[in-house]
């Protein structure tokens, strides 16, 4: 079974890449974050390829932010739409949707950015991230939790950790709710069979910043422990980033029980060697669409 996690920041706009995508890559189950469609829209725009790709969709949709979806060619069965009394800001949002898959309870969520430490934002964020660990502890003992967690784990996941003093995404307060998320038995499994390596999944659009290869790794799959055991690769499709009119994130994609393409990773094709110096420091990431 492959798993794919991906923020396409908008699906209209990456349709023209999603699609052949799925071709190449024949994932069995895809999280999307950031599709920017509400439901209808995104049954008109994409319904009948998926459908004829054998694909099934579980849908979470706003008119131009947020949105998740499942899509899933081996069954969507007890989909949830949302995080049962969670937070909003302040209604609910479009950031989760899970469904059981092939017997493991999938998870697809888009973690609100924070925008600044210590704003209302940020606190939403936190009280978000609070309640997906009560969703996922009273869950199925198989479960998978894939997306933009909008968090760096750690300071081996941005490509400077000076650069991100003072901004979300690496502050204490966010990882502690990571990994009290991960406390419930989860496992970070790119990091896990990648401990030392070089990993990023988004890099913004400025130019420069994704051919020097400084980037974030924000995006994620976390897997309860009878899953993580089934992992045979892990890694991040890159090539997904390069060319034209792409997300400024790569999926991450994940194999179970067999890995067709053999134990690659953790990023394919791997990066250029950096050699460059940073043109300018990073900004936090826009929060407008956020």
């Amino acid at each position: 079974m492959r798993v794919a996690t991906w923020n396409v920041n908008s699906v209209k706009q990456r349709m023209p890449r999603l699609l052949p995508w799925l071709e190449q890559r024949q994932p069995d189950v895809v999280c999307l974050q950031e599709t920017k469609l509400v439901d209808d829209a995104f049954h008109e725009l994409l319904g009948t390829e998926l459908a004829n790709r054998g694909y099934s969709a579980a849908l979470h949709g706003e008119a131009q932010w947020n949105g998740v979806a499942i899509l899933s060619r081996i069954g969507l069965e007890e989909i949830v739409l949302g995080i049962p009394d969670g937070p909003g800001f302040p209604h609910p949002e479009a950031r989760a949707v899970s469904a059981t898959c092939g017997g493991v309870r999938i998870h697809s969520v888009y973690v609100p950015n924070g925008r600044e430490p210590d704003s209302e934002h940020y606190r939403y964020k936190l009280a978000w991230l609070a309640a997906l660990r009560e969703v996922v502890r009273d869950g199925p003992r198989d479960a998978l939790v894939c997306g933009d967690m909008n968090i760096a784990p750690a300071d081996a996941d941005v490509f400077d950790p000076d650069a991100y003093v003072g901004q979300t995404h690496v502050t204490p307060p966010e990882r502690a709710a990571l990994a009290e998320l991960e406390a419930l038995g989860l496992r970070d499994v790119v990091r896990d069979r990648w401990p030392t390596e070089r990993v990023f999944t988004y890099w913004d659009y400025r130019a420069g910043m994704f051919h020097q290869d400084l980037g974030m790794r924000i995006d994620l799959v976390l897997a309860s422990a009878p899953v993580a055991d089934r992992v045979r690769a892990a890694w991040v499709d890159r090539q997904a980033r390069k060319g034209k009119g792409p997300s400024d994130h790569a999926p991450v994609i994940v194999d179970l029980d067999e890995a067709p393409d053999g134990d690659i990773g953790p990023v394919v094709p791997p990066p250029s060697p950096v050699t460059l110096t940073p043109l300018y420091p990073p900004l936090p990431r826009n929060c407008e669409t956020l």
